[in-house]
């Protein structure tokens, strides 16, 4: 169960890579963005939400039955309930899920949904300014045949002026 989200987490990874610089790879990866984005996309996303979301309450669920195991043996930990609990810990790290170690220690980890979440900003951020960037230069464009149109019109006038 671990090896494939280490590959998940790898793989946003290289995305977010290959989205931070210009590489001849941005620009498919952000057509493939756009396109998951549209469509059928968000019904796949939370189909894998949800199945994300069955993995983790069986976590929780493996996670409190080992405490539980622990509690009821009078707290003497077992070897081997120490490395299925880390084994279950470093699986809920990896995909997101709000944890508490002993009753004290209430943490958040989730190194997958937090890269997807940084996935989605990146390609926010990079379609925001692009379209900033075509937004500047329609303006100068525009500027630039108006600054043209008063010296034409400013030259006109002048050669009328001479005429007369």
């Amino acid at each position: 169960m671990i090896q494939p989200l280490y590959a998940l987490v790898f793989g946003e990874v290289a995305v977010i890579l290959v989205l931070l610089f210009r590489t001849p790879l941005r620009k498919p990866l952000l057509m493939l963005l756009d396109r998951l984005k549209q469509g059928r996309g968000p019904v796949v996303a939370s189909t894998a939400g949800g199945t994300l979301f069955v993995i983790m309450m069986s976590l929780i669920y493996n996670i409190t039955t080992i405490q539980t195991r622990t509690v009821e043996g009078g707290g003497a930990v077992n070897p081997t309930d120490q490395v299925l609990l880390a084994n279950q810990l470093l699986e809920a790290s990896l995909l997101a899920v709000r944890v508490k170690l002993r009753g004290k220690l209430d943490r958040f980890a989730g190194f997958a949904l937090f890269l997807a979440l940084m996935i989605d900003r990146i390609h926010y951020y990079i379609k925001e300014v692009r379209m900033l960037r075509k937004h500047m230069e329609a303006i100068k464009r525009s500027e630039h045949k108006s600054e043209e149109a008063k010296t034409k019109g400013k030259a006109k006038a002048e050669d009328d002026d001479d005429s007369s």
